[in-house]
């Protein structure tokens, strides 16, 4: 055999190795997935149809069913989160309406059209457009430059700048973004010197807490909203009030936290380039950084403003969506690439609200739950604990979508404290490194523990629905 031949076949001969490698491990994967779904079903199917549940409608019945096998999906992750989205709304219609009559089963598929789903596609598309023209690289490199690089001060530069970016982004992208930056900054520290872990955590961290701040900054806050009566109950000023507070004392705690726990060592600080140094192409934003600049301001101004200028808050997300077509800074590739999975979770989070609500499940539950006589400020805080807790194993949308509107029903009057509590508590489930998307990359970065996730994430846990309730009390009446 020639030379040539022999290192083809060499070759050939690992791919196809690698090959039936991958194809046996999704083999597995999907053996795994095929039992998850059947027990999740299974244990649904059973306790939902018991006879001691005699009492609950027919109607009632068929939705709990659903509660429960989505939950187990979620838990288990045995179908991707969208997935499950998707089969909520499709057993609801399956179940719940009357295929002969429209106006009925089509209630389910009305949140597709949410007010709330249009203002997080707004976020999203003015994420991407500061994503794909790097302006939030621009602004993150400046924000360093005035904090400076010794690591207290990096520290912080690159927490203040995950906590807003996440406030009007993904925190997954921000955290992504802001790693490559931290990176650097860490490995130029001495070999064990604890001030690393900071930097990686305090990403973490900070863009977790960015998104409680702001209507758009995570899925969990889109339910609250839905489920005390839409954007026109709590729009983006509203939530402002209410998110951004508590959301700044938690990061003012992390951050001098993380500085006490992680000191550093004496050593030199990571160089980064100074204003001084650079070009005038790199001091200056490029023209497309500009337009995204002049509209993310227009539009957070008109998001902010709404009671004056009467434009309902969803309406305004229209204005960055087709300025940026309109000026190519967007195109159908960077459309494509929006988390429309998002968008279904949220579309399936509203539509199992509508069920719970409307087949009176969440009130029979509620007559079931040993909190009778519990004022509406204690039950706010238990479902807000509660919350924390399972967000900590399961997606922060999937706990918030079924613990909100338990949640409301088991505080008529105060069904808006109840639900923002449970919102903003969802966001601190940080207790491990598979937590949060953020938690996972800073994990993945290495030089972190699970002890390091369990230490932070335990005093935000501890802290933030207290903090969430006794703010949202005050602000909310």
């Amino acid at each position: 055999m020639k030379p040539g031949s022999s290192r083809r076949w060499s070759l050939l001969s690992e791919e196809r190795r690698e090959l039936r490698e991958l194809l046996e491990r999704l083999e597995v994967r999907s053996w795994r997935q095929g039992v998850l779904t059947v027990v999740c079903l299974a244990l649904a199917w059973s306790f939902s149809y018991l006879p001691a549940h005699a009492d609950l409608p027919e109607q009632g019945r068929h939705a709990l069913f659903i509660l429960l096998f989505a939950a187990g999906l979620w838990v288990t992750e045995a179908v991707a989160s969208y997935g499950v989205a998707l089969l909520v709304v499709g057993l609801e219609i399956l179940l719940l309406g009357d295929m002969g009559r429209r106006a009925d089963w089509d209630r389910f598929l009305a949140p597709w059209a949410s007010p709330l789903l249009w203002l997080f596609l707004g976020g999203f598309v003015l994420g991407q457009a500061a994503s794909k023209t790097g302006l939030d690289r621009w602004m993150a490199r400046r924000v360093l430059m005035i904090s400076g690089t010794t690591p207290a001060r990096a520290l912080l530069g690159l927490m203040v700048v995950g906590f807003v970016l996440s406030m009007f982004m993904s925190n997954t992208a921000a955290a992504a973004m802001l790693m490559a930056i931290a990176m650097p900054i860490a490995a130029a520290r001495p070999n064990g010197d604890p001030s690393r872990r900071a930097l990686l955590l305090g990403v973490a961290v900070a863009t977790n807490l960015g998104g409680m701040a702001t209507l758009i900054g995570s899925p969990p806050n889109a339910i609250a909203a839905g489920a005390v009566g839409g954007e026109g109950e709590i729009d983006f000023a509203r939530w402002l009030l209410i998110g951004l507070p508590p959301a700044l004392a938690l990061f003012l705690v992390s951050y001098t936290l993380l500085r006490t726990w992680y000191p550093a060592q004496d050593g030199a600080a990571a160089p980064l380039p100074t204003f001084a140094n650079l070009d005038v192409s790199e001091r200056l934003p490029a023209w497309r950084q500009i337009i995204v600049m002049v509209v993310f301001t227009l539009t957070v101004i008109l998001w902010m403003t709404g009671t004056w200028h009467g434009v309902p808050t969803p309406v305004v997300s229209f204005v960055p969506i087709c300025l940026f077509a309109a000026t190519g800074i967007l195109r159908a590739a960077d459309v494509r690439s929006l988390q429309w999975d998002v968008l279904l979770l949220l579309f399936g989070g509203l539509a199992l609200g509508v069920a719970v609500t409307e087949t009176g499940l969440a009130s029979w539950m509620v007559a079931r739950l040993p909190v009778q006589g519990l004022a509406p400020v204690a039950l706010s805080l238990v479902m807000a604990y509660t919350t924390s807790i399972l967000s900590n194993f399961m997606s922060n949308t999937a706990a918030a979508t079924i613990l909100v509107p338990v949640g409301v029903a088991l505080a008529p009057g105060f069904e808006p404290l109840a639900a923002v509590s449970i919102a903003l508590a969802a966001s601190t489930g940080m207790c491990l490194p598979i937590s949060t998307p953020p938690n996972a990359i800073a994990f993945s970065a290495g030089g972190l523990e699970g002890k390091d996730f369990m230490r932070i994430g335990l005093v935000l846990a501890f802290l933030c629905p207290a903090l969430a309730v006794g703010w949202g009390a005050l602000v909310l009446g």
